[in-house]
Formats: C-alpha cells, structure tokens, sequence
C-alpha cells in the first residue's frame, strides 16, 4: 500500500492540475461502502495535505473536491443501504466484516442523526453509517444534513494536519 501512496502522491506533485480530480475519487472511494474498507485513501490525502504545505497546490479547490466526493460517497452508500437493505451485508468486502453493520446500527439506533455526523471521522464507520442509516430508512433530509455537514469538516480534518505541519517544519 505504501507504494501505492506514494506513486500517488508523486504523480499529484509533477501534476497539480490533477489534484482536485484524484482527491475527489480518493475522497470519493474513502466514504463509499466496500471500496473504503480496501482503499488506502487515508494516507494519501493525508500527504496531499503536505503538498498543499508546501506551497504547490492551493487549499480550496483541492478542499472542495474532498468535501464533494466525501459527501457524494456518502450519499450513495445511503442510496445502497436505502435500495438493498440487509441483503447488501452478503457482498465482499462487508461479508468478511459481520459485525460492522451491526456495530453501526446499534450505533445508529442510540445516536440517530448524530451518528451518521459523528461516524464519518471514524474508520470503518465512515462507509458504515451512511448504509446503516440508509438500511434504517432514515429521512433523507436529516440524513443529508449531517453529510454535507461532516464532509465538509472531514475534508479539512484530513488536509490541514499535512499543511500545517509541512508550514511549521519549514
């Protein structure tokens, strides 16, 4: 995996233009159900971040991006859960995970819309909850308000630690 992070990053920093779309897709696949769980997007957007500290690429489009594939992520994860309900909890890579929607839906059922917000800044719960809430049938406008909400501080959450710390070793 780290090969792939850093043939990633590598290609970002002779490419700057290409920034915002490879952060979109990597935002994108990190909230999806099932492509998160194989996916070393963490990481990589994680250095992306440093990129941005090192003066290469600007902070806002490359935030946009993140926050819109995150949001995007979620939201068809939402759409599968809402679409397939249980079933989906037999499709690779969830079926090697079977207490994930559990946890999740436990989770979900104590905190409601708070879960959802609170899920996307923790690991596997990222993709998880998004599909809960949508198995659970959760309204779509709550549900979409604490997308939007959390993706886009997710998506500062993940670049400004690299920024940052790349501005202050300098």
């Amino acid at each position: 995996m780290a090969g792939i992070s850093d043939m990633m990053l590598s290609f970002v920093r002779q490419h700057e233009a290409w920034a915002p779309p490879i952060v979109f897709v990597l935002a994108f696949g990190e909230s999806l159900a099932f492509v998160s769980l194989i996916l070393p997007a963490t990481a990589i957007l994680f250095g992306v971040g440093g990129l941005i500290g090192a003066g290469g690429i600007g902070f806002w489009p490359i935030w946009w991006a993140a926050a819109v594939g995150a949001v995007l992520g979620d939201w068809l994860s939402y759409w599968l859960g809402r679409r397939y309900g249980y079933a989906i909890a037999r499709i690779w890579p969830l079926s090697r995970h079977p207490d994930l929607l559990p946890r999740g839906e436990a989770l979900f059922k104590k905190w409601g819309i708070l879960a959802v917000f609170v899920g996307r800044f923790f690991g596997p719960l990222r993709s998880a909850m998004p599909l809960v809430a949508g198995i659970c049938a959760m309204p779509q406008r709550p549900f979409q308000i604490a997308n939007i909400a959390s993706g886009m501080i997710w998506a500062v959450g993940i670049l400004t630690p690299g920024a940052l710390a790349l501005r202050w070793l300098l």
